[in-house]
């Protein structure tokens, strides 16, 4: 699909739901704002003063939000604090937060801060198989009790993808707020974020954005919590006229940029500047369609070829997000034989390998070709001879 635009590693990369690779324009960019710093030095920041709210139309237009929705700031976990300090609001029997059992541990570790610092109790909507959600389960969890609940749109020991309207709609119907961390969806399929009536979401853009290593996170607050007051201000979220007059009192900017707290890293900001424009050219529609053959194409395969293999991806399309998941009891040592073997794969503990074919550069020939080694190492057992290397997968 865009191939040509990426600086691809050797091999064949199939761990861009961990972190992209690095595109032509993502370097290019990237060293036009150096070179910025080296003949500018402070004066730079003439140009550079805003950048975040420069790139909110082209997020927008990736998660279905109005501009002034969405910042590119912080990271996933620093923006759900800021978050949870100005939406967890307990009153009254209502004082509980929900999440899932099968969340990534940085938003549980927030969420049970939260819970603990202002009285509540975070309770986990429970997985019947250990890796999927039932929407009944989902349904049952949002009682009276729950003040705020915030889940994955997809998750990321499964892939499973979330009904964000119908579960966003059956928080409110209780009287709770919803908020969706996006990390695994942003970037591989489309979002419509206001229209959903999400209250609010967060995302990284170093996996499907393909922004770099630690690059800026973003969020989402619908418009219609505007008049509220971040609960955790900074400088660089107030009001940008007036913003270096350094006046005593904190006047929030105008929507989503409210929430950025300090001064942002222009170097990592312009990743996210290049990468974006990739997302210029290739409608996100496109980006999922194509995710969504890939993908079928490789359950297919797996169907196939790797009996031994455990498949934790659902099976319909419209229940799958950007990553297919294999279970097998020796899935770390897998892990390594097949990076070994020039394939990058993503292994998550104790069984489990994670495998993204993603839309903008991956093809059915290198997945054929992923299957193919992976059937060669379970059939030799020279898999096994990795139990002899000191390699951690991260």
């Amino acid at each position: 699909m865009k191939r040509g635009a990426f600086l691809l590693p050797r091999g064949i990369y199939l761990d861009g739901n961990s972190l992209g690779p690095l595109s032509y324009a993502a370097q290019a960019a990237t060293e036009r704002r150096l070179k910025q710093w080296q003949h500018l030095a402070v004066n730079g920041w003439d140009e550079w003063f805003g950048l975040s709210e420069r790139l909110s139309p082209a997020l927008a237009r990736l998660v279905g939000a109005n501009p002034a929705e969405v910042i590119a700031t912080g990271s996933i976990t620093a923006n759900l604090h800021a978050l949870l300090a100005t939406f967890y609001r307990p009153e009254g029997a209502r004082r509980n937060l929900l999440a899932t059992s099968l969340d990534f541990p940085s938003d549980l570790y927030a969420l049970s801060a939260w819970a603990q610092r202002l009285g509540g109790t975070l309770k986990l909507i429970p997985s019947r198989d250990g890796h999927t959600l039932h929407d009944d389960d989902v349904r049952a969890a949002l009682g009276p009790d729950i003040a705020l609940a915030v889940l994955p749109t997809v998750l990321y020991r499964s892939g499973q993808l979330l009904d964000v309207r119908t579960i966003s709609a059956q928080a409110h119907e209780t009287g709770a707020l919803i908020g969706w961390d996006a990390a695994h969806s942003v970037g591989a399929l489309p979002h419509a974020f206001h229209d959903d009536e999400v209250d609010f979401a967060v995302w990284c853009s170093y996996k499907y954005l393909n922004a770099g290593p630690g690059a800026p996170g973003g969020l989402f607050v619908h418009e219609r919590h505007f008049d509220l007051t971040p609960g955790l201000p900074g400088w660089w979220g107030h009001e940008k006229s007036t913003q270096f007059e350094m006046a005593g009192g904190f006047r929030k900017a105008a929507g989503a940029g409210a929430y950025q707290v300090g001064t942002p890293s222009i170097v990592a900001l312009a990743g996210l500047e290049g990468a974006l424009g990739i997302f210029e050219e290739v409608a996100i529609g496109a980006v999922r369609a194509r995710s969504l053959e890939l993908t079928a194409h490789l359950i297919a395969l797996a169907d196939a070829q790797l009996p031994e293999c455990t498949l934790r991806t659902p099976r319909e399309p419209e229940r799958r997000g950007g990553h297919v998941v294999l279970e097998h009891p020796d899935a770390k040592l897998l892990s390594l034989a097949l990076r070994r073997r020039g394939i990058i794969p993503d292994y998550r503990a104790p069984d489990l390998l994670r495998l993204a074919p993603v839309a903008l550069y991956n093809t059915e020939a290198e997945l054929g070709e992923a299957v193919r080694v992976l059937r060669e190492l379970l059939d030799s057992g020279s898999y096994r001879q990795e139990q002899a290397h000191k390699s951690e997968v991260t």
